[in-house]
């Protein structure tokens, strides 16, 4: 093992089921252009869902939300201003199955606010009865309501959908979960004894400056190992992180595709090349960090809201 030094370096908004909205509610950021493309598929065609993209949701919301749409109200005229083409809002209540995750306890039944993109066919569809995933946050004052993270973040209920949520909710609140990587802070090359050998090791810039490090040696006639420290010690037999891990979607979703050319700086000519030749191994072994599909995830419905009774909340804390 060997000791390093680390330096320290749209809103959604819930509505009331009745009643005339207030014109604050109403300021709805529209959807982006990715949120207006082509109707959503049949269930049948879904494909598993995308692990960065379930990420991006679980990281981003206090709470998911297991439900059961039980009504939903369109709104029209004013109060649907900057709805995307093609688009309907409706405010939606849900009888809620489970809070995936969360803590504490939630209403039986919740409300919120949702645009709804045209069905596979082409028509508005019929929310009552669909099971749905609400990625969310509380609202204020309001236990009865939420408010979904992004436009699209009711997603059709699926078991694999739920199962993927519920695993990432579960790696984020680990007491070992890795930090938020931000960027690469600086590269070193050593050079071995013979010709092809040499480590390379990369500092990596988190959240609150937690330690991250890739470490690339390379062997004679072997193919070049890396791995990942998250502590001070980088240990020469660690593996390189799996694939739809958090710490590869850590990794692979916030890492530049090159090492920058400041993070070389201090090497010689020669080293420097090695190091970001070490570096494209390492991105090449992530690989990309979505699927680049735009179904991979269950298509978003729309939705926001819960009342009455109380579900204690058995999901993984935030």
């Amino acid at each position: 093992m060997t000791s390093l030094g680390f330096p320290t370096a749209m809103r959604f908004f819930s509505l009331p089921a009745r009643g005339l909205l207030p014109a604050a509610l109403l300021a709805v950021t529209p959807l982006p252009v990715s949120a207006q493309r082509a109707p959503a598929v049949p269930a049948a065609a879904i494909a598993a869902p995308d692990y960065a993209e379930v990420a991006d949701l679980v990281l981003q919301s206090p709470m998911v939300v297991d439900a059961t749409i039980r009504s939903a109200a369109r709104i029209k005229g004013a109060e649907a201003a900057g709805v995307a083409p093609g688009h309907t809002r409706f405010y939606v209540e849900g009888d809620v199955i489970a809070l995936v995750r969360g803590t504490g306890a939630i209403p039986a039944r919740v409300g919120w606010l949702v645009d709804v993109p045209p069905d596979w066919r082409g028509r508005t569809p019929n929310l009552k009865k669909q099971r749905v995933l609400a990625f969310a946050r509380p609202v204020a004052g309001r236990p009865d309501q939420l408010q979904l993270v992004t436009p699209e973040a009711q997603r059709s209920w699926s078991p694999p959908l739920e199962s993927l949520a519920r695993r990432i909710a579960q790696e984020a609140a680990a007491p070992d979960a890795p930090p938020v990587v931000t960027g690469v802070r600086n590269a070193f090359h050593v050079p071995g004894a013979l010709p092809g050998e040499g480590e390379t090791q990369i500092f990596l810039t988190t959240e609150g400056d937690r330690p991250a490090a890739l470490s690339i040696l390379r062997r004679p006639g072997e193919q070049p190992r890396w791995s990942v420290a998250l502590s001070e010690i980088i240990d020469d037999s660690a593996a390189a992180p799996a694939r739809d891990t958090l710490l590869w979607y850590r990794l692979a979703c916030a890492l530049p595709p090159a090492l920058p050319e400041r993070s070389t700086a201090a090497l010689s000519p020669e080293d420097a090349q090695v190091a970001r030749e070490d570096y494209g191994v390492v991105m090449a072994a992530l690989g990309s960090c979505r699927n680049g599909t735009d179904a991979a995830v269950p298509p978003a419905l729309s939705g926001n809201g819960v009342s009455a009774g109380s579900v204690s909340g058995g999901g993984a804390p935030m």
